[in-house]
C-alpha cells in the first residue's frame, strides 16, 4: 500500500476548487488500486489542504493520473492552487493496540 500526499495552498476560487476537487475525487474513486481518501484543512490557514489518499500500489496511482480523463479533468486546478504531490509508503505505525 502507497499513500498519496497532496499539499494544496489555494490562491483562487475555494468554491470552484471544491467543485474540481470532486471530480476528481469522483474518477480516482472509481480506479483500480484506489483505496480511500480524505482532504484535511490547516487549522491557522484556511487557505492550505492536505489531501490523503490510500492506493494499492504506485503503479495503480501512476496510471489513473497519467490517464487522459484525469489530465483533462486536473487542468482547471492551476489557476486555483500551488500542489507539493508526493507518494509515500509505511515504514513504522504505533497506536492503540498496535505492538
Amino acid at each position: 500500500m502507497v499513500t498519496f500526499v497532496n499539499k494544496l495552498t489555494i490562491n483562487g476560487d475555494v468554491e470552484e476548487f471544491f467543485k474540481i476537487k470532486d471530480s476528481l475525487t469522483e474518477f480516482m474513486s472509481a480506479q483500480p488500486g484506489y483505496r480511500s481518501s480524505s482532504m484535511l484543512r490547516h487549522v491557522g490557514r484556511p487557505d492550505v489542504f492536505i489531501e490523503l489518499a490510500e492506493w494499492d500500489d504506485a503503479a495503480s496511482h501512476q496510471a489513473a493520473v497519467r490517464s487522459e480523463e484525469f489530465q483533462k479533468r486536473v487542468k482547471g486546478l492551476a489557476g486555483l492552487a500551488s500542489v507539493e504531490p508526493g507518494l509515500y509508503e509505511v515504514v513504522a505505525e504505533s497506536g492503540a493496540g498496535r505492538v
